[in-house]
Order: C-alpha cells, then structure tokens, then sequence
C-alpha cells in the first residue's frame, strides 16, 4: 500500500490539485507558492492570466503543471467554465482557496452604490461562485475549502461598511457549506487576517500604519506568509478534522 502523506513529509500534497484565486500578488501568491512547494499543482487565478503568469511558472519549478487563468470572479458563468477548464488540464480538483477581493473604502454617506455593489460582487458573489461550481468535484475527492474573510469582517471598522459586509458574508458562507458538505467528507474553513503587509494595505501612510502596529500585542504587521503557512495546515492531514472554523491570525489585534 502507498504510505499515507503526512504534515512531516515536505511533499504531502503531492498529486493533489489546488485552485487559489486572487493569486498574483500578496496573499494569494504567498498561498500559491506554498501549496507548490508542498506538491500541488497549482490554478493561479487573477482577473487577467498574464497577471498570474510570473506566479504559476515559480510554482511550477515545485511542481509540474501549475497554469495561469484568468477570470473575473463576480462572473458565475466564466467561474464554471474555469473550474472545468481547471479539471480538465490539471487533472482534477482538491483544494479550492477564495483569497480574490477588492476594497473601495469610504464612509456610508459618501460611499456610492456601484462602490457598495461591486466589494459584495468580488468578494462575496466570487466566493460563492466558485463554492458553487466546485462543491460537485471537491465532493467527489473529500477535497478542501479555504476562504481567505478579514478581522473586519468580525469587528467593522469605520469607512469600510461594504467591505466588512462582504467578509462577513464570507463567514456565513463558510459556516452554511462546512454543514452541507460535511456528509461528503468536504472541510469548508475560513482565515481571518488581520492587518497584513501587501499591496492593499500600503496604501495607508506610514504614521497611520505604525500607530496601527502599536495596537497590535505581538508587536509587528503580518505577513503574506503567516495566512499561507495557515492554509497549508488546513490544506494538509492536520486540518482532516476542522469544518465551519474561523481562524483570526491578526497578531492579537481584535482581542
């Protein structure tokens, strides 16, 4: 009988296939890169291809047959023909990671309708588009789902009402599909970042962004790395036994 991988094995998803959206930069193409390096072949998507080209060629000098795909993630009909597509050239499907997302911040009564509209289409909408047309094949292979929310999804936060909103969305999602699915043997699990250094968060000016770091207990900003590495975990055999969870990793920052 072939051994059993286990999170001791630097290869243990090997022969797996995972699809990470939102892959072409910051915590998407941390997860991506990650996910190669312990096996899987990888579907990096970003809203154009060439965008998650740089990406899915790192990750294929791990593991052979990691591709680039583009895809708008609010777009129901494209989603299910990329998770097709997915299948089809890459051999399957294990491992669905919903890391795409958007902000348009701005307080409430400035924000305007298509700005409110279009943070609940990419990150909400997305997430369900792609729970909805990979549930069949991840059924099939008792597979994974990870679905990148935000602590501000569980705190609010002024200025970001469409945000948190969607984020918080994601945990619903994530909680419904972890009881719909558990009968087919498919965890459904959600990570929380807190404030992480990417492209998203530079923005903010740098006294803004220490004044926020000195909230922090442990004393610095996340990094990309730190939500991968917690990915992997569920990803791997040590998270076999976890559905419906949502997992904060903000540094102690909304405690």
């Amino acid at each position: 009988m072939p051994s059993i991988p286990t999170p001791h094995d630097p290869r243990f998803l090997q022969g797996r296939v995972a699809l990470v959206t939102g892959a072409s930069r910051g915590i998407g193409r941390a997860i991506a890169l990650r996910l190669a390096a312990r096996g899987a072949r990888v579907a990096c998507v970003a809203t154009e291809a060439g965008r998650a080209r740089e990406v899915a060629d790192l990750c294929a000098q791990h593991t052979e047959g990691s591709q680039a795909y583009g895809c708008d993630v609010a777009d129901t009909a494209a989603v299910q023909a990329l998770v097709e597509q997915v299948q089809k050239e890459l051999g399957g499907l294990d491992l669905l990671v919903n890391n795409a997302g958007i902000t348009r911040d701005q307080l409430l009564l400035r924000m305007t309708e298509e700005d409110f509209d279009r943070v609940i289409e990419v990150n909400l909408k997305g997430t369900w588009n792609f729970l909805k047309a990979a549930s069949r094949p991840l059924m099939k292979v008792k597979g994974k789902v990870v679905n990148i929310t935000s602590v501000v999804g569980l705190t609010g936060n002024a200025g970001q009402a469409n945000y948190a909103a969607s984020k918080a969305g994601v945990v619903g999602l994530t909680k419904s599909l972890a009881k719909e699915l558990a009968g087919r043997g498919v965890c459904v699990n959600a990570i929380a970042p807190g404030f992480i250094a990417t492209d998203m968060t530079a923005a903010i000016d740098e006294k803004a962004a220490e004044a926020l770091k000195s909230t922090i207990p442990l004393g610095r900003i996340g990094a990309p790395e730190d939500i991968a590495a917690a990915v992997e975990f569920l990803a791997g055999p040590g998270g076999d036994y976890i559905t419906g969870q949502t997992l904060v990793i903000d540094g102690g920052l909304s405690l």
